[in-house]
């Protein structure tokens, strides 16, 4: 399988990560699993059919698809002839591109946009990446991003907060941080703290010695015990931590 990033333009950076290449490999049929990290994204499929969201979904050549933001992985199968691209958006960022559902209809999903609001396959065939920055810049209606104050804050504690402690740090109220969560990410606040705990302890047990006990990692991320950070990968990844 053949996998790369490429990064946007300047003008696009704040609202997107980067966007990706996903190419089959010659006569093998493999299962890609991907795990929550509290982003929306598009797709384009520029190859054979693909079977996605677990054998639920089948998107389909020449068409465009927005992935809501997951909760638990979610599998695909690449075969030969797959040829995917697509767009990691930022937290938030989808709805800085797109007048669409509150993103919390789309949680866990994958959804067919209709024609008018999908990418050109001509247009992509003639330099695909420049083509998502026109596109995207021109789709642009805001600049604004209402939850980057919480963002911030939840990254810089690793996802170590609380949702009180996150509604006193941005000067909002629970109840309005967890209505602006569900419309404009698709998950609660704890469900994205969560995520991002997660996420970086995932990197820490990639990252340590192998002699570093799961316990250890388990206090240093702020879980309860191995038993708490263990059911978390189970539940983000369908594996235990000990297999990463």
């Amino acid at each position: 399988m053949e996998y790369k990033k490429v990064q946007p333009s300047k003008e696009l950076e704040g609202f997107i990560h980067f966007y990706w290449e996903l190419k089959g490999q010659e006569n093998i049929s493999q299962r890609e699993r991907v795990f929550p990290d509290g982003c929306a994204g598009i797709i384009f499929n520029f190859g054979e059919n693909c079977i996605t969201d677990n054998g639920s979904m089948s998107m389909e050549f020449g068409k465009t698809y927005v992935v809501g933001s997951m909760n638990t992985f979610k599998e695909s199968i690449i075969e030969s002839d797959t040829h995917l691209l697509g767009v990691c958006l930022k937290p938030a960022a989808f709805a800085n591109f797109y007048c669409f559902a509150p993103q919390n209809e789309l949680t866990n999903d994958t959804v067919e946009l209709e024609k008018s609001r999908s990418f050109n396959i001509d247009k992509i065939s003639s330099g695909t990446f420049q083509y998502f920055d026109t596109f995207l810049a021109d789709r642009m209606t805001n600049k604004n991003n209402p939850l980057q104050l919480a963002f911030d804050h939840i990254h810089e504690t690793k996802g170590q907060i609380s949702v009180h402690e996150l509604s006193k740090s941005t000067f909002t109220t629970v109840r309005q941080l967890e209505r602006n969560f569900r419309k404009f990410v698709g998950l609660s606040p704890k469900e994205y703290s969560n995520i991002i705990r997660f996420q970086h302890s995932l990197e820490v047990i990639r990252n340590s010695e192998p002699k570093r006990s799961l316990l250890d990692i388990s206090f240093e991320c702020g879980y309860y015990d191995h038993a708490h950070l263990s059911n978390e990968f189970k539940r983000y990844t369908g594996f235990a931590p000990s297999s990463f």
